[in-house]
């Protein structure tokens, strides 16, 4: 078999570990297998983009992973209630879209095994996969925005939601910043003047982000919060994507093994 070719697509892709974890993993595990990134601005070329590159399959970042939803020809049904995938498989010409976010994110917070109360910062597509998944497993999740137009199918779904204008703080365990904010930027996930009445009441704060300690997650120490950034989330996600590019040849652990060696080179 000749050897296959993946990547990460988003805008932006420079900053990602991905191409390091799965390549790590590919060696390690004797699979003919190269993994890259490419910057996709307009999400709308996706699909002609993976085809005219070759690939065998890609990961979906920020902001593209609604649209790559809609780009698929078949989706697993989890995908299809989240209304976002982050993994895609061409088989016979066809995008065979997944959602590894999610249950990336729920393995990712197994040390918060207390917290029922979730609140969410942001409504984008990891927050739909993602809360969907806790709500399955007992959670009870809020999800605040800027904007009402993307609460509408959180609201739809049950979910309770707010903007900032009309938002009433109340405690919750844990609050995450679903968005990209520090990632690229100095910039917070929400008004300082709510994350100062949400912070001092949780049990912790989570930020999405990874490999740098973004304004959320300083605000959060400043009050003493245990924190925890965005690294765990994207191995276990990889984990389940990396299955899914091999078609379920190795067992997770045989994949983290090699993959968390990317989170220490």
């Amino acid at each position: 078999m000749d050897r296959q070719l993946f990547a990460i697509l988003g805008n932006p892709v420079s900053h990602s570990k991905s191409p390091l974890m799965h390549n790590l993993a590919f060696k390690g595990l004797g699979f003919d297998g190269c993994y890259t990134r490419y910057l996709l601005k307009d999400g709308q070329a996706l699909k002609e983009m993976m085809m005219r590159l070759g690939l065998a399959g890609a990961n979906i970042t920020v902001p593209h992973k609604e649209v790559a939803f809609k780009a698929c020809d078949h989706l697993d049904s989890f995908a299809k209630r989240a209304g976002a995938i982050n993994t895609i498989i061409i088989k016979e010409g066809k995008l065979h879209g997944y959602n590894t976010d999610a249950p990336g994110f729920l393995r990712a917070i197994r040390e918060f095994s207390e917290a029922k109360t979730v609140l969410f910062l942001g409504a984008g597509g990891t927050a739909r996969a993602t809360s969907l998944l806790l709500r399955d497993r007992g959670y009870e999740v809020t999800i605040l925005n800027r904007g009402a137009q993307r609460l509408r199918s959180f609201a739809d779904d049950g979910f309770d939601t707010a903007t900032y204008e009309n938002f009433k703080p109340k405690p919750y365990d844990l609050v995450i910043n679903m968005t990209s904010a520090g990632l690229k930027d100095d910039l917070l996930p929400a008004p300082k003047a709510i994350l100062d009445t949400l912070i001092p009441t949780a049990k912790a704060c989570i930020d999405v982000v990874y490999g740098r300690e973004t304004p959320f997650l300083k605000l959060a120490k400043r009050y003493g919060k245990p924190t925890k950034e965005g690294s765990d989330m994207l191995l276990y996600q990889g984990v389940i994507a990396f299955d899914y590019f091999t078609d379920h040849h190795y067992s997770h652990a045989e994949i983290e093994f090699f993959m968390k060696k990317a989170f220490i080179i």
